[in-house]
């Protein structure tokens, strides 16, 4: 990777953006699944993470409507968080996120700023951190080992990305690991990195989501990624 060019510091013929709208604020009930609501703040000066994608809403709705009650205790990263939309998201709504046991989310260094800005204005400081991680580079310290739990949306977009995202989830899922995945697919090659993550982890994808039929429309897949058991055939 060269030092002068991130990997990540791409353009919008890359990776189609949502309607632009200027750097603000929004306010998140997730259809009233969140009280209080998420306060979000958007803002794409430091790349296309810094605005909300629909694939961290299908994430942050279906961890609320089917996983709120059943992260106390667990250890939670955030992969490709952009500003923080579903790890905030399942720190407010979700039983279990403490001081003791925070919540991380962590993305490259343009994202930083905005997500410990999201982490203040919702009052999370205590129970949500946000951390520098390249994909693909050894994974910080703070962060657990193998998680209990990985949350990432739309981290598929950006094809010579997909190596460094690959080995980032061979690092991070255990044997004990549950990664929720969900994107959008925008061209083939994302359906390659589908096929690559399958020779290592088992990769099912969630049916058990009322708003599938809806989601599946607009091309958006959620999976539940495993680790293969020792000795499991690819």
């Amino acid at each position: 990777m060269a030092e002068e060019e991130p990997f990540f510091n791409i353009s919008e013929d890359l990776v189609e953006l949502p309607q632009y709208k200027a750097a603000g604020d929004s306010s998140l009930d997730f259809d009233g699944l969140l009280s209080p609501p998420l306060r979000l703040h958007e803002d794409l000066k430091g790349g296309c993470g810094g605005q909300l994608w629909p694939a961290g809403m299908v994430l942050s709705k279906y961890m609320l409507r089917k996983h709120r009650d059943g992260l106390a205790g667990k250890s939670i990263v955030e992969l490709g968080a952009g500003g923080g939309l579903v790890g905030l998201a399942v720190a407010i709504g979700c039983n279990g996120i403490t001081r003791e046991n925070p919540l991380w989310i962590t993305d490259q260094i343009p994202m930083f700023e905005l997500m410990k800005q999201n982490i203040a204005l919702n009052k999370l400081d205590d129970n949500v951190k946000a951390l520098v991680y390249d994909w693909g580079e050894e994974r910080p310290a703070e962060l657990p080992k193998h998680p209990d739990v990985i949350l990432a949306a739309d981290c598929v977009y950006f094809e010579p990305a997909f190596p460094l995202l690959q080995k980032t989830m061979e690092d991070l899922i255990g044997e004990n690991t549950v990664c929720w995945f969900c994107f959008k697919k925008r061209r083939r090659a994302d359906l390659h990195f589908v096929k690559a993550i399958k020779k290592m982890f088992i990769v099912e994808e969630v049916n058990d989501d009322p708003d599938k039929e809806i989601y599946s429309r607009e091309n958006l897949f959620l999976f539940k990624i495993t680790r293969k058991k020792s000795g499991a055939g690819a």
